[in-house]
């Protein structure tokens, strides 16, 4: 019977989020979204394995995800090549 009470919520939940006009909302919470002036340039790299491994390792002990540790390390070393 938990079951049948979940869905029925999760039902209701979905409903009404789904008719729900967020604007007004999102106007009123003054939030601002700060993007850099600089445009990045996606790329793509093939990297072994064991080295993305690494990278989370090391990226997960800072809080940021392995493609922001990635970033961070070729900003700071490029000029050492």
């Amino acid at each position: 019977m938990k079951r049948a009470s979940r869905s029925i919520r999760r039902d209701r939940q979905v409903r009404e989020f789904e008719k729900r006009d967020l604007g007004q909302d999102i106007a009123q919470s003054r939030s601002v979204v700060v993007r850099s002036r600089k445009r990045q340039t996606p790329t793509s790299i093939l990297l072994d394995p064991a080295i993305i491994n690494k990278l989370k390792e090391k990226a997960g002990a800072h809080g940021i995800g392995y493609q922001t540790m990635l970033r961070i390390i070729v900003h700071e070393h490029v000029d050492d090549y």
